[in-house]
């Protein structure tokens, strides 16, 4: 049997970004700059590399974008008032404030007071329900670039047994429910495993897509694949590796090595799904601008 195709995000990042720069041209025509807000609060290094990496791609794409950067005692109270000060700022057609936020902040309340014609991550309560009923207006960028790499590889989930290994409301419970509607690019069968799924290899096995989201290095071993299946490994892990020169290698939550013998198509890590979850947050701010136009 031959090894799997790795699906490269990058590739398909690309072709979408040509894309993208079709429309911002077009709405610049028409005297609209797409506007990009985005809040950190604090200096966590993993979300600094993440705002940093978005603001470079909204610049490249021809976005205007700015970065808030607040102290990490700033209170729950004054971030309140600065993502209601951007809901009313006619500049920006997305915020999105990067996660985690510090502990004396609850997440839940301050994604609920982004505008929901404004929530780029796809977040707000009103646009998951929105997903749950077939409507989508804003879809979470990872799922959404997701489902933009199975159809550039015409991997067509009607019919399938699609798995999703994972419950977040960032990446499984989204992407399950994107699959599962009556539409094209869904109408999959779709089974949600977790941290208290009994035997998730007997569910695992029998995945035609099978989607892994558990934060946990390499968690999905060869032998829990089913022959021929797709593969989308959206874990992000640093594990030790004193042969780099950073000391830590980037692993999914799958055993790639091995994975690539017994599945069909298989997403890489890093260069697999990461690259597209950017490129739909640069999708959606776009949207946001072309529907206020």
């Amino acid at each position: 049997m031959a090894d799997a195709t790795v699906i490269d995000g990058r590739k398909v990042a690309d072709k979408l970004r040509k894309e993208y720069n079709a429309r911002v041209e077009s709405l610049e025509g028409k005297g609209v700059t797409p506007g990009l807000a985005v809040v950190i609060v604090g200096e966590d290094p993993a979300s600094q590399v993440y705002v940093r990496m978005k603001g470079k791609a909204c610049r490249k794409m021809g976005i205007h974008e700015k970065t808030f950067e607040l102290p990490e005692e700033t209170s729950q109270e004054q971030l309140l008032e600065l993502v209601n000060r951007l809901n009313g700022d006619e500049q920006y057609h997305g915020i999105l404030v990067q996660m985690p936020l510090p502990d004396h902040m609850d997440e839940s309340t301050v994604i609920e007071a982004i505008a929901p014609s404004k929530d780029v991550d796809g977040l707000h309560p009103v646009n998951v329900g929105k997903i749950v009923m077939g409507r989508p207006e804003f879809i979470p960028c990872t799922p959404h670039g997701i489902l933009e790499l199975l159809k550039y590889y015409s991997i067509n989930p009607d019919g399938k047994h699609a798995v999703i290994v994972g419950r977040s409301n960032l990446v499984g419970k989204p992407v399950a429910n994107l699959l599962y509607q009556k539409t094209q690019g869904g109408n999959a069968t779709v089974t949600i495993c977790h941290t208290h799924t009994e035997d998730m290899a007997a569910f695992t096995r029998r995945a035609d897509i099978l989607i892994v989201a558990a934060g946990s290095p390499q968690a999905i071993s060869a032998d829990m694949i089913k022959p021929n299946a797709t593969v989308i490994d959206v874990g992000v892990n640093r594990v030790e590796d004193t042969s780099t020169e950073k000391g830590y290698r980037l692993v999914g939550d799958v055993d790639f090595v091995n994975a690539r013998k017994v599945a069909d198509y298989i997403s890489p890590v890093p260069g697999g799904v990461g690259p597209m979850t950017i490129t739909m947050l640069l999708h959606n701010t776009i949207y946001s601008a072309e529907k206020k136009l």
